[in-house]
């Protein structure tokens, strides 16, 4: 029987498209945009999307939060809990405690 292989992971590094520091015109235009107002925005040359248009739409669907390597102690049931569904715990435990702190953060 053939082990499986794994595919090598791809590393992807933005940069950005000058290497020039901003300068200080460049870092006050940006503060004046940040500070204004939703309202003192134009907008006009913006069309308004009917509510049809989102009704498809599915909200962060390419978002993909930065992950963080952790050591935590969980009970022996909980981590049975989730490995009984086999491959995947990890990431149902991280799914279980996203939709936790969302839940609680719409509550505040």
């Amino acid at each position: 029987m053939q082990k499986a292989t794994r595919k090598p992971k791809i590393q992807v590094r933005r940069q950005r498209a000058s290497r020039q520091p901003l300068t200080a015109r460049q870092k006050r235009e940006l503060a004046a945009l940040a500070a204004l107002p939703e309202d003192q925005i134009d907008t006009s040359d913006i069309p308004e999307l009917p509510p049809s248009a989102w009704k498809h739409a599915v909200r962060g669907r390419f978002y993909r939060p930065l992950k963080q390597a952790i050591s935590m102690r969980l009970d022996a049931d909980v981590v049975a809990w989730l490995k009984q569904r086999g491959k995947g715990y990890q990431t149902r435990a991280n799914s279980i405690l996203r939709q936790r702190m969302l839940d609680e953060t719409k509550r505040a």
